[in-house]
């Protein structure tokens, strides 16, 4: 369990010491300054969400956040090097409107019909905006992956930190992956333009498979912990764990490309399905 008065404190530290700072932190994070007060005090809990911007805000992780470290063992995977952002500390508020923007209209319109000077429109900024914060359209695509792979590390953190029981962490964890409308579902539709890029282009597979691997990790150490419990049988957590990964990928395909009779709700059941029958060994 996360250490709250140490959570406390390094949120503290991370607002400026001026007039008015803790009302800006507040509007920046999108949170009430009152919550914020309370949160600060210890009367209230950061919810999983506020954790998150407060990550994204600042320039740190949650688990930063929740433990004093980046590479706390925690309830997931930390990210590689290799996937982490180039940018330390936080970042400037153009450049992180230059990624979200990138993202969003990859994820509409694909890697192929997004060129800089699109980007440049919708954010409001000139193309040599863009270039100044990235030289290439690649080095957008590749700083917006590792933005959303610190994003994802610190979602699952935020979520699963309180969860003990290793069934209901892993039922989450699968909830936080699935399609759902909006953010999840703009990060599926990039990441299947990522697969068909490392296809055809080695120089994209190191950041793909390392993000990868993180994900691969999590469930398998989420497996290992719930065998340690006794609520999942005692089987190969690696070979599980691939066919775990394999299910939710083939499943997550079918519901971005619309094959009939696919959906969200029908990928979560047979998910849950997957983890009461082989995982938690109910259909042995």
């Amino acid at each position: 369990m996360a250490d709250t008065d140490g959570l406390r404190d390094r949120v503290r530290g991370l607002i400026p010491a001026k007039p008015g700072a803790q009302r800006e932190f507040a509007t920046a994070i999108g949170l009430d300054e009152t919550k914020l007060s309370k949160s600060l005090k210890g009367t209230r809990r950061f919810s999983p969400h506020e954790l998150v911007r407060v990550a994204e805000h600042s320039g740190v992780t949650v688990n930063w956040l929740l433990n004093g470290s980046d590479d706390a063992v925690t309830v997931t995977a930390v990210p590689t090097a290799s996937a982490s952002s180039t940018q330390d500390g936080p970042q400037p508020e153009t450049r992180r409107r230059i990624l979200e923007t990138a993202w969003e209209l990859i994820a509409e319109r694909g890697y192929h019909h997004v060129r800089i000077a699109d980007i440049a429109k919708a954010c409001g900024q000139s193309t040599a905006s863009i270039h100044y914060h990235f030289p290439t359209k690649k080095a957008v695509l590749t700083e917006a992956l590792r933005r959303n792979v610190k994003l994802a590390f610190d979602r699952q953190v935020a979520e699963l930190h309180t969860i003990d029981n290793a069934r209901d962490r892993l039922l989450r964890l699968v909830e936080l992956q699935l399609p759902t409308d909006g953010l999840l579902h703009d990060e599926w539709s990039v990441w299947l333009q990522v697969w068909n890029e490392s296809a055809l282009n080695p120089e994209m597979r190191e950041l793909y498979w390392d993000s990868y691997d993180r994900w691969f990790h999590t469930i398998a150490m989420t497996i290992r912990r719930g065998q340690e419990q006794g609520v999942f049988a005692e089987r190969d957590p690696d070979a599980i764990t691939t066919q775990l990964s394999a299910l939710v990928d083939g499943l997550g395909i079918q519901v971005l490309t619309g094959k009939p009779g696919s959906s969200v709700d029908a990928m979560r059941e047979h998910l849950k399905d997957f983890i009461d029958r082989t995982i938690a060994g109910k259909g042995l």
